[in-house]
């Protein structure tokens, strides 16, 4: 692997605006009423997904923007989030586990690039199908209806490069909570183990989807292995990013070519947008998430296509 630090910062740089990893969260307030007959239940969320999944095709469409398909890991991966978070009565990116999205979503089979929104309403007046299909289409309208500088919600939802999405809601008596996990699918993998021992090597494979997209080259990030925080701090309202360690890996290039630092890549670009490279794991325990990078042209924005993380233990 090799270290480059002038496009590591514009890619830093990206993360922390087009793409935004770190995001706040959005809480709703209201005021509590008796419990209603017909409770919202597990048969009312196909439902409650469909019509916030109009929502944001709705807000894409207005800004000319790809429409995103309902993605069924997403979902699930979103709904167990939301679930801990009602359980526990906190508002967070981290999970009870310590856990961040990407990490999550990973870990459960996924290989695309993350983004979630997260938001909670607190004591909603009506728990009836009707009643928490309004609430959800409030926290997710406070979402679109940010103003810069603090529009990190309505960032994420108008990315040009989503592709997918998929929604958690979960309830704990009238407290609400939901979560909005945004994709980028724009590469096959092919499996990689995703628990290894230190100083392994994998042999990452792949593909683009679309032909008009170039792979520019790889980040590996590193991060110790997550523990549970305490219920207090998971209460206090923070931004989540990919950790500030991480080395770059490049395209090979042919002879006599070679980079300003003097290596020639190890990324094999191949026909019909394969590509093949192998990967150093990291020497101690942690998390290595392999972040692949994607762009149209020679010219173009850079894009996160991947996060794939392996725990290395």
């Amino acid at each position: 692997m090799v270290r480059s630090n002038s496009s590591a910062i514009d890619r830093r740089s990206f993360l922390k605006t087009a793409a935004p990893f770190a995001l706040g969260v959005c809480a709703v307030a209201r005021g509590q009423i008796p419990i209603e007959r017909g409770r919202f239940s597990e048969p009312d969320v196909p439902r409650a997904r469909e019509q916030l999944l109009k929502l944001v095709n709705e807000e894409r469409l207005s800004a000319g923007l790809s429409q995103l398909q309902l993605d069924d890991l997403a979902s699930r991966v979103a709904s167990a989030h939301a679930l801990d978070m009602a359980k526990g009565g906190f508002l967070s990116h981290w999970g009870s586990d310590g856990r961040k999205p990407y990490h999550r979503y990973s870990f459960a089979g996924g290989t695309d690039a993350v983004q979630e929104n997260v938001s909670s309403a607190q004591s909603i007046p009506s728990v009836t199908p009707a009643g928490v299909a309004r609430d959800l289409h409030e926290m997710h309208q406070a979402m679109i209806e940010e103003a810069p500088p603090n529009d990190g919600h309505r960032k994420t939802i108008l990315l040009p490069q989503l592709t997918h999405v998929g929604f958690g809601i979960a309830m704990q008596d009238h407290n609400l909570r939901l979560d909005e996990l945004y994709l980028a699918r724009y590469i096959e993998m092919e499996p990689i183990p995703r628990q290894v021992k230190p100083k392994t090597t994998v042999t990452m494979r792949g593909r683009v989807l679309n032909r008009k997209h170039v792979l520019t080259n790889a980040d590996v990030f590193f991060e110790p292995l997550p523990s549970p925080p305490a219920i207090d701090w998971l209460r206090e309202p923070r931004s989540y990013g990919l950790p500030e360690d991480f080395e770059t890996i490049l395209p090979k290039l042919p002879p006599p070519y070679s980079y300003a630092d003097g290596s020639t890549g190890s990324i094999e670009l191949r026909g019909s947008g394969r590509f093949q490279t192998r990967v150093n794991l990291s020497r101690k325990s942690g998390i290595n998430t392999i972040v692949m990078w994607l762009k149209t042209s020679q010219n173009g924005t850079g894009f996160p296509a991947t996060a794939i993380c392996v725990r290395v233990e």
